[in-house]
């Protein structure tokens, strides 16, 4: 269950990062409402998985899951790059985060 309620708090993470782009500096309303809320709940899910699983592994697969999400909605909603080179750079962050889901789910 804690891996589940990482997995949310990624998907938070994700949704505060790309909030921030619609915040305009926090001079909008609406956006800045929800990426706050973003960030709230994205922490307290982090602090609730971290009650089981390691500190270490815990905040790398977030942070990693934030990452990802933060460069494929950057490429899909704002049209940034997709050059191979940021392609293999995400495949590698996609790659560490399951190795340590996989090889911190045996320890805990």
């Amino acid at each position: 269950m804690a891996w589940l309620i990482l997995f949310v708090a990624g998907l938070c993470e994700i949704g505060w990062a790309v909030g921030l782009k619609y915040t305009d500096g926090f001079t909008r309303l609406w956006p800045s409402l929800f990426t706050i809320t973003s960030m709230v709940v994205s922490l307290i899910l982090l602090g609730v998985a971290m009650k089981s699983l390691p500190l270490g592994t815990a905040y790398a697969v977030w942070t990693g899951i934030g990452a990802v999400g933060a460069v494929v909605l950057g490429i899909v909603l704002f049209k940034e790059p997709a050059t191979a080179a940021r392609l293999i750079c995400v495949g590698m962050i996609v790659t560490g985060v399951l190795g340590l889901k996989f090889f911190s789910a045996a320890s805990t």
